[in-house]
């Protein structure tokens, strides 16, 4: 599956809150600190930028996915 070119880091935040269980516990600087709890302590950075590149967005996901033991794909399912 293709990742979309032109998601926000906010909009990326909004979708992890939303559906995986995400929680935002402050922002430093230009980077949105997320936190979960399920189904283990995990911490992640998401740029607050207009647009995410590429790198850093598959980088995103792949983390999650390996944090919640899905395939990247169910996660860009629910963007």
């Amino acid at each position: 599956m293709k990742l979309p070119r032109n998601i926000s880091g906010r909009e990326l935040v909004k979708l992890l809150s939303r559906s995986w269980g995400y929680r935002q516990i402050h922002q430093t600087g230009s980077h949105i600190i997320l936190e979960t709890e399920e189904p283990g302590h995990q911490r992640l950075a998401v740029p607050d930028h207009e647009s995410l590149r590429i790198g850093t967005l598959n980088s995103i996901l792949r983390a999650v996915a390996e944090h919640k033991r899905v395939m990247r794909e169910e996660i860009l399912r629910s963007l």
